[in-house]
């Protein structure tokens, strides 16, 4: 029997798909860890890291807020949707139309949303932030300058008796590996199955941000899982309340690159359950036993997952 049949977190559960809300939340607490060099822009090329202004923490307040890296919530979701597209075309379950726009009727629509002219809207239950890196841009970022060479190989066309050398260098800024960013995804009125649907799609996506043919590499992490009947606290207190607790009493010093991942998610797991006290509603946290059944649950699904997507599919016939 699936742990989330218990009944503290089945009542956080739908049994199937409403049209209307009904004011039940999956938080899933989630560290991203850079693997490989990481570019996190706007489209196009040559533009700066996406950062921000924010405090550093909540009880350490410098004069200047620090600039943290960002990645935007559109970066993150167009990934895993991606992700879980592809299981389902394997499945032979159509999740576009024939003209591109998407299906309606399709797992990835019901559960991601969409906009189709005249046919509808479905708004998304997937709600995301955009994710804080937890260090500050210059500890956790640098600059690498790259030059567009001909085919030969040099920075001169060959071919052209006349030709000067090119002058196409340019620099990128870019994330160094085993950086860390904190996110929280929260699920809004899902099934049992929407949800081993979106923690698959998080878990098995890995490329992210721009050039992810060659870098970008992002290992996903579920740091803990807190349901609730309300929206727990944001992605930057959570990030804020973690870099207070990393800091401890040395509150004059600057935390060190790279962060170990075993104290990172302790602390995590620490600072949300804290601040998940200050919530003014219900909520469970999942304890770590079920935590790992949940875990095992999800790679059990998706060793075989076309029974799984098939009955996701079918449970919005008749909707």
């Amino acid at each position: 029997m699936s742990i989330l049949n218990d009944e503290k977190y089945a009542k956080f559960l739908l049994e199937r798909y409403y049209e209307y809300p009904q004011g039940k939340y999956v938080n899933l607490i989630l560290i991203r860890k850079t693997e490989s060099e990481t570019i996190f822009r706007t489209e196009g090329s040559g533009e700066p890291l996406c950062c921000e202004f924010v405090n550093a923490g909540v009880q350490k307040r410098e004069t200047d807020p620090i600039r943290r890296v960002v990645i935007t919530k559109r970066k993150q979701t167009a990934v895993e949707r991606r992700t879980g597209r592809e299981d389902l075309r394997k499945q032979n379950l159509p999740c576009l139309t024939e003209s591109g726009a998407i299906n309606p009727n399709s797992v990835d629509g019901y559960v991601y949303g969409y906009a189709v002219g005249q046919s509808g809207a479905q708004k998304s239950r997937v709600i995301t932030e955009d994710a804080f890196s937890i260090l500050s841009t210059s500890l956790i970022t640098d600059v690498r300058t790259s030059n567009a060479l001909y085919e030969t190989g040099t920075m001169r066309d060959s071919r052209d008796e006349k030709a000067t050398a090119s002058t196409s260098l340019f620099e990128s800024e870019y994330v160094r590996p085993e950086t860390h960013f904190l996110d929280i995804e929260t699920l809004k009125d899902v099934t049992a199955d929407e949800l081993f649907y979106v923690l698959g799609n998080i878990l098995r996506s890995s490329r992210y941000g721009a050039v992810s043919s060659r870098i970008g590499k992002i290992k996903n992490t579920l740091a803990q899982v807190i349901f609730s009947d309300t929206e727990i606290f944001s992605t930057l207190e959570l990030t804020q309340q973690v870099y207070d607790s990393l800091l401890g009493d040395n509150k004059d010093t600057e935390l060190d690159f790279p962060l170990a991942d075993d104290i990172l998610l302790n602390t995590v797991k620490q600072s949300s359950t804290e601040l998940v006290n200050q919530i003014i509603g219900q909520y469970e946290i999942m304890i770590d036993d079920d935590y790992n059944s949940l875990m095992n649950e999800v790679r059990n699904v998706y060793r075989n997952p076309a029974e799984f997507l098939q009955r996701l599919a079918n449970s919005y016939t008749g909707v």
